[in-house]
């Protein structure tokens, strides 16, 4: 069913959780709606919550993305970096190759085609006579990547309000 982002009291996105639990934690006075579906009664005069926030700041350790092939993607937004394409033959290609020291960082890995990555082959984009069209670079926050995800789907579009862009 639909997720509802949840906000620290300073505003800031802490997680995506259910409307269930949304309704809960707003009955029992932890939070307060601050954007609502207006398509959808939960009951009489209360419209499904799809943003809150919580009254009492809540303090939260720093989490980070994990390295995967899915959140490489979602970084590079489906699209090989060497030369725009973004369908099915999509890879994950080391900048610097693992051969020469490079590293699986999120600064080291990015998305390319199967007919770049092979063209690119052993070397680094500057051997090869390749330019990426953006820079690698690690993700802000967990919370924002994944709030991203919904919003980049089309879903949850009034999120994009409370959750700084990923690029």
């Amino acid at each position: 069913m639909s997720q509802v982002l949840v906000l620290n009291a300073s505003y800031e996105p802490l997680n995506i959780t259910s409307w269930r639990r949304a309704m809960v934690m707003m009955i029992k006075g932890k939070a307060v709606s601050i954007e609502e579906d207006s398509s959808h009664l939960v009951r009489q005069g209360t419209l499904l919550p799809t943003v809150i926030r919580l009254r009492h700041f809540v303090r939260v350790p720093f989490r980070e993305a994990a390295l995967t092939r899915k959140n490489i993607l979602h970084r590079d937004h489906h699209c090989c970096q060497y030369c725009g394409y973004s369908g099915e033959k999509l890879s994950i290609d080391h900048v610097v190759p693992r051969s020469r020291g490079g590293e699986d960082c999120w600064e080291n890995v990015t998305t390319a085609c199967l007919d770049c990555n092979i063209l690119k082959g052993d070397r680094t984009p500057s051997e090869a006579k390749m330019s990426l069209n953006k820079r690698p670079h690690k993700p802000i926050n967990k919370m924002i990547f994944e709030a991203n995800k919904y919003i980049n789907s089309g879903r949850n579009l009034e999120w994009s309000k409370y959750v700084v862009g990923w690029d």
